[in-house]
């Protein structure tokens, strides 16, 4: 698999739902990925890449920063709060806002900064004990209370359990956006991102299936 064939698969995916090319964003997802292969595909002119630890990416993006031009650089892990305001400086867009003490805290350094990355509001659709997010449930209120501190709440990301249909996790999270107002949908990967672009994606985070398997050792 490469970059240009999850490209033709996301234009495919589109043209099937009836829905404009290039209308969702494709996050190439580098965490844990070495750098030559990260070097690689920037240098195949793309720019919308995901990290899953603001210390990771702090260690990595800066330089590449220096030598590329427009990164757009989404956070799509776990943010704690006392790694807050380092997010504000490395990333465009956070994806795992998925409580109500981590969104006072970003509201709290948007107001001393003057400026907010792009928000998504996690869903645990699943319910799940070990995963983040909001549970459906308190989904309304979260996202009221958020759109009440003046965060720029982009939509809602999701990421379904590993054994469930996961059409109907993104089915649920189209819904709540749905009547919230909220247009943003980060949900699908590389397993799944065709399915999540057929109920309404508008954000793919797709990373093996690019870069390659991932070395954890």
């Amino acid at each position: 698999m490469s970059l240009e064939d999850i490209r033709n698969r996301i234009h495919k995916a589109e043209r099937a739902a009836g829905r404009e090319e290039g209308s969702v964003t494709l996050i190439a997802v580098s965490k844990v990925q070495p750098n030559e292969r990260v070097e690689a595909v920037l240098e195949m002119g793309h720019r919308c890449f995901g990290e899953n630890r603001v210390q990771e990416a702090a260690g990595k993006w800066p330089q590449f920063r220096e030598r590329f031009q427009g990164i757009d650089l989404h956070l799509i892990g776990p943010l704690q709060t006392n790694k807050t305001r380092q997010a504000f400086d490395l990333f465009q867009t956070i994806h795992s806002v998925d409580r109500p003490k981590l969104a006072s805290t970003i509201a709290r350094i948007a107001q001393e900064e003057g400026h907010c990355p792009d928000i998504f509001l996690q869903v645990n659709t699943g319910e799940e004990d070990q995963k983040a997010g909001v549970l459906p449930a308190d989904a309304d209120k979260f996202i009221n209370d958020c759109k009440g501190m003046d965060l720029p709440v982009r939509g809602l990301m999701c990421i379904p359990p590993v054994d469930e249909e996961p059409s109907l996790h993104f089915a649920l999270l189209a819904k709540i956006a749905e009547r919230n107002g909220l247009q943003g949908l980060s949900m699908g990967m590389s397993g799944d991102f065709e399915e999540a672009i057929a109920l309404g994606a508008t954000h793919v985070r797709v990373g093996s299936a690019i870069f390659g398997a991932r070395d954890y050792g």
